[in-house]
């Protein structure tokens, strides 16, 4: 039954292909396939080019085959079934048999970037995301048509709770239920598009399109050639430079008036020649950079450039500028395999890039392709061009300056959703630079600098309403719509907000406003944002968000400026089966980064079970960057989970959030009848902290690109690194770090001296990992970000020396260090051998030093050089560029550094000696009496004793010579009648003879002669015993000295009792002292002298100086005072 099409759909397709715009089409129901036919037939007649191009983009499974020999073989079979006419062709596949078809998995949508067609069809709606919408309907030409096809639906509010094929990845074994914010507002959005129809598959068109009962057709806005203003613009731009050469055939080649004009621009620069420019290329997508650019090289080649190096994130980015170099350079009659070479890539992976085109015509000229890291490949360069450059780190693209000329693009928005991080920081320090940066060529000149900007799309006129539709939707153009803040105020005075989705994805108008400020947050503090993000925010049941804002003043009807916006995705709760399953099979799911990560890296399966939130991204205003909002942010943040700013008691239970139906508009009536619009009674869209009771956490914790600014912020909040990527980011070329931070919790028992809590002995681990990777994977890192990392101690001023044991250094220098090793380290700290000498010994070093082990302070300049020559294992040249200084410097440093170790070393050596010696007992540190009465005392004690034995052993023949012969009448009369003179010595007449004398005499003398030998005898026996003190010899109160150091070889000559106070001062006494103790115990001069000769110079007629010359004189009187006293102790005159 044949049925006339409305009239309404047959507008809208002519009004989209006179003004050159594309419209779109919602078809509803299983037969919207056939319906395909007509909407391409409509569409051919209204244009009056050729058949339209068609894209046709599905999931896995077309239900018609692509291939047509296997599709007259389905047609074959139907016939045979009797499910098809024969004499009746099928109008589908006549489509499908004369239409020029593109089909395409929505897996490789990417392949068909840079291409263009007339129409374009989606199905298989589950599998839609966000980039593959905007990369399909990028592709679509003015004029033609998108057609995305639904299967039957009872109600168009069913899509709202559509399971789709990308919330299998938002789904965690903690969060299953997804919902489909996203839908739903995709499906209000289609109704505000007024180039969009949804209709049944008998096009009947549906309510949701209300809009289409007020279109009209519109009249062509052409004059007599048929062109539009743009395009009679861009024809005299031609026409003007068509004499100019290589200018006018190369602006032949543009398709828009801003193209040809950034063209001119870049040739400007070319054949200026002078190697000081650059040329920054700013647009959205589809506006023709890459065309631009390609056209530029062409133009360099032809002025003789002949080193020109392209750069970009990956050479199949560059598919469409080397494609439109080639255009250019055979514009200007170069012919390949003649005058030029393509080169393309070996690596399956880049699927035979373009990576190279050599040009011979004139001179050997190159056009090459090199990776954004390899900046230093760029000696001999005159010509750099650095293609999306917003997509390549900030660092890495100031690196690529330098004093030749550059070309650079940025796509400022788009489905690629790169960030405006480029264009805020480093044009705005090139616009700075143009005024006072001096190149080479003269010291008065200034670097050039042009910002060119495309607004006019290739494929479409401006003003195209899928466009807007488009960017409205996916929030991808907010380059200029970053509002201003009214105020900054204190980041004491903010404070943050929870933010409902519900709400905040409902398609309000204000609602809808607060949005579009949040992700433009997102665009320019992040460097690279994609499409996908928006539906994970929206999606995704782990993901949370939050704003921060500063004091809301409620008497103004009006939302509140946005200073931080806070997104945060829980993890953990993963049960310890699964922790082990994943262990074993060597996989993690996905979601739970920071859990699986950990359990990967420590192999530990009781950390995933704990509770978590991994804070996905910061985004602060860029008027309020570095004012402390992030880190008020944070600080809220980590004290709202940590249960400080809830009212709600521990106790209560958790508060659960009303669940809003989102299929409550669904109702009874069909598809023709119901009403789409927003959802009334909606919770509020900001929630003050004090009012929601936060999740029960253990940790907070961040996944990142590491740098060392990133780094140093997290770090300041107390969040320690467990994690450092080993390979860089091919995109970024940053190693990817992960940091944790302990919550305080009741649940978990954790040692309150470590400042990072249960994370202590894993952060420990990691420190002592990186520090052994350090020479391999991360040996090319930034030293002040690798020192950061391992956050090691350098300054052990403010330590005492006891925290730091002797076991430790032990271990060091009994198995580390060998002697060989601790003489060339006196040797090299000597300055007598050269550090080649000890260069196997500074990784050693370093290891223990930064694991600290010793405990010697450095300067930041030392430390700097042992880490990089030890542990990234540098050698002096690459330090000194490192570092930034001298040669000389760094050979300063090192050797300082080396001294101070060694003298650690050599210091704890010497306490380990003196250690193993024997010791003492502990002695009672008692008073003693001064050493002179002590030695008098000695002296009495001896002179007594002496006395006592002298008298114990005197020989009574040998007093016989003093014996009186006389009677008792004349002693009688010697005493006088019993007087006694005051000598006590009386007189009286001997009786012996003169004989008896002599002979007496005789006897006497042989008595002497015999005593003489035998105390000659004793003298010698005696001259065995030394006066010697052992140090310390505590044997007895009174010893015998015998043979030691010290004073081996100091003789007495007779053996020596010495009592116990004397022998504790004797080892350290002087000559003087020993003399004066000496003169006590009777020891003659002579003996004195021998007791002070040093070993070995007996005889020499040496004695040691006591003193001054009176001193000398002083001991002379006393000995002989001494002999004196002796003499008159032997002699005994008579006996009473």
């Amino acid at each position: 039954m044949r049925k006339k099409v409305d009239e309404r759909i047959r507008t809208l397709i002519e009004n989209g292909v006179r003004q050159r715009h594309r419209s779109m089409f919602v078809i509803v129901g299983d037969k919207s396939r056939d319906q395909i036919v007509n909407l391409n037939y409509m569409l051919s007649k209204s244009r009056v080019k050729s058949r339209p191009s068609v894209l046709w983009c599905y999931r896995d499974k077309l239900e018609i085959s692509s291939h047509k020999k296997k599709r007259a073989k389905q047609i074959k079979k139907l016939m045979q079934r009797g499910l098809m006419d024969p004499e009746k062709a099928d109008p589908l596949s006549l489509f499908l048999e004369t239409s020029d078809i593109t089909y395409c998995l929505y897996k490789d949508s990417e392949r068909v970037l840079g291409n263009t067609f007339g129409m374009c069809i989606l199905q298989d709606f589950e599998a839609l995301t966000p980039n593959l919408l905007a990369r399909s309907i990028e592709t679509v030409e003015g004029g033609g048509l998108i057609i995305l096809l639904l299967h039957a639906l009872s109600s168009l509010t069913s899509l709202y709770t559509m399971v789709m094929d990308v919330h299998e990845r938002f789904r965690t074994e903690s969060h299953t239920q997804a919902t489909a914010r996203f839908n739903e507002r995709f499906l209000l959005s289609i109704a505000s598009c007024k180039s969009c129809v949804v209709m049944d598959d008998e096009l009947n068109i549906l309510p949701i399109s209300s809009h289409m009962k007020f279109i009209q057709p519109i009249t062509n806005n052409e004059d007599s050639e048929g062109l539009s203003e743009r395009e009679r613009e861009l024809k005299d731009l031609k026409d003007q430079f068509r004499e100019d050469f290589p200018v006018g055939l190369l602006i032949g080649k543009c398709f828009t008036m801003d193209q040809g004009k950034a063209v001119i621009n870049f040739l400007d620069s070319i054949l200026d020649k002078s190697l000081r420019s650059t040329v920054a290329l700013l647009a959205a997508r589809g506006r023709g950079k890459s065309a631009s650019l390609g056209l530029a090289i062409a133009g360099a080649i032809a002025a003789g450039y002949s080193n020109i190096f392209v750069t970009a994130p990956s050479p199949e980015n560059l598919k469409t500028l080397f494609d439109f170099v080639c255009k250019g350079i055979n514009a200007l009659e170069y012919k390949e395999h003649l005058h030029y070479d393509v080169v393309k890539s070996a690596d399956p992976e880049l699927k035979k890039a373009t990576i190279q085109i050599n040009v011979y015509k004139q001179h050997r000229q190159t056009i090459q392709y090199v990776r954004p890291h390899d900046h230093q490949k760029l000696s001999q360069v005159e010509l750099l061009v650095i293609d999306e450059a917003a997509a390549i780190p900030l660092p890495i693209v100031k690196s690529l300056l330098g004093p030749y000329l550059v070309f650079l693009s940025s796509t400022v928005n788009g489905y690629e959703g790169t960030g405006r991080s480029l264009s805020l920081k480093l044009l705005q320090q090139l616009e700075c630079q143009s005024q006072s940066s001096v190149p080479s060529d003269g010291p008065n000149s200034s670097r050039l600098f042009k910002k060119i900007e495309l607004n006019e799309s290739i494929r479409y006129a401006s003003g195209d309403p899928i466009e807007s539709w488009l960017n409205e939707l996916l929030c991808l153009d907010l380059a200029n719509s970053i509002p201003n803040i009214s105020r900054l105020p204190h980041p004491k005075e903010c404070d943050l907000y929870y933010v409902n989705r519900d709400t905040l994805f409902s398609f309000h108008k204000e609602s809808e406003l607060f949005l579009q400020r949040m992700m433009a947050l997102y665009v320019a503090s992040h460097y690279k944002n994609s499409p996908n993000d928006l539906q994970l925010m929206a999606d995704a049941p782990a993901h949370h968000l939050f704003v921060l804002l500063g004091p809301v003043d409620e008497s103004k009807n009006q939302l509140p400026d946005i200073l931080c916006v806070a997104q945060v995705c829980l993890e953990g709760q993963i049960s310890q089966k699964s922790a082990m399953r994943s262990l074993s099979e060597g996989r993690a799911p996905s979601g739970d980064q920071i859990p699986w990560k950990f359990c990967e890296q420590f192999q530990d399966n009781v950390f995933p079970s704990l509770s978590g939130a991994r804070i996905v991204r910061i985004a602060v205003h860029p008027s309020a960057v570095r004012l402390g909002y992030g880190s008020a942010a944070v600080d809220l943040l980590s004290r709202y989970y940590e249960g400080q700013m809830t009212l709600f008691a521990e106790d209560e239970e958790e508060i659960e959030e009303p669940e809003v139906k989102i299929t409550e508009a669904a109702q009874k009536a069909s598809l023709l009848e119901e009403s789409i619009k927003p959802r009334s009674n909606l919770p509020p869209l900001l929630v003050h902290l004090r009012e929601r009771c936060p999740e029960k956490l253990h940790y907070l914790g961040v996944s990142f690109g590491l740098t060392q600014e990133l780094f140093r912020f997290w770090r300041k909040h107390n969040f320690y690194p467990f994690y450092v990527g080993q390979i860089p980011s091919a995109v970024t070329g940053e190693h990817t770090c992960m940091v944790l931070r302990p919550l305080n919790n009741d649940n978990i028992e954790v040692n309150e001296s470590h400042k990072c809590g249960f994370l202590d002995p894993f952060y420990q681990d990691f420190r002592q990992r990186f520090r052994r990777l350090l020479g391999t994977s991360f040996r090319h890192l930034n030293f002040k970000l690798a020192m950061s990392v391992l956050a090691s101690k350098i300054d052990f001023s403010d330590h005492e020396p006891s925290e730091y044991g002797t076991n430790i250094t032990s271990k060091i220098l009994g198995d580390i260090l060998s002697p060989h090793d601790m003489k060339r380290l006196e040797a090299y700290s000597n300055n007598l051998v050269d550090y080649h000498m000890i260069l196997d010994l500074v990784p050693i070093l370093a290891h223990q030093y930064f694991s600290e082990k010793l405990p010697v302070t450095l300067h930041g300049a030392q430390a700097a050089v042992l880490f990089c020559m030890g542990l990234q294992d540098k050698d002096i040249g690459a330090t000194k560029e490192e570092l930034g200084i001298q040669r000389e410097q760094v050979l300063s440093n090192f050797i300082k550094t080396m001294k101070k170790l060694y003298g650690y070393l050599h210091n704890i050596a010497g306490k380990e000696i003196e250690a193993k010696l024997p010791r003492l007992k502990e002695i009672d540190m008692a008073p003693l009496k001064s050493l002179d009465v002590e030695l008098e005392e000695a002296g009495r004690e001896v002179k007594e004793k002496s006395r006592a034995t002298d008298k114990a052993n005197v020989d009574p023949k040998l007093l016989q010579k003093y014996a009186i012969d006389a009677d008792d009448h004349e002693i009688e009369k010697a005493l006088q009648n019993g007087k006694v003179s005051a000598s006590g010595v009386i007189s009286v007449k001997s009786n012996k003879t003169k004989a008896d004398k002599q002979e007496k005499h005789k006897e006497m003398k042989k008595s002497k002669r015999k005593g003489t030998d035998r105390d000659k005898s004793d003298n010698k026996k005696n001259r065995m015993d030394v006066v010697a003190a052992t140090p310390g010899t505590r044997a007895s109160s009174r010893s015998i000295i015998r043979p030691h150091a010290p004073w081996s070889g100091l003789h007495l000559p007779c053996a020596v009792v010495w009592p116990q106070s004397i022998m504790r001062r004797l080892p350290g006494c002087s000559a003087l002292a020993l003399s004066a103790a000496c003169r006590a115990l009777k020891v003659s001069t002579v003996s004195r002298a021998r007791l002070l000769q040093p070993e070995g110079k007996k005889g020499e007629g040496r004695t040691e100086k006591t003193g001054s010359t009176g001193e000398v004189k002083k001991e002379k009187k006393d000995h002989v005072s001494g002999l004196q006293e002796e003499k008159r102790g032997n002699d005994v005159s008579g006996l009473v």
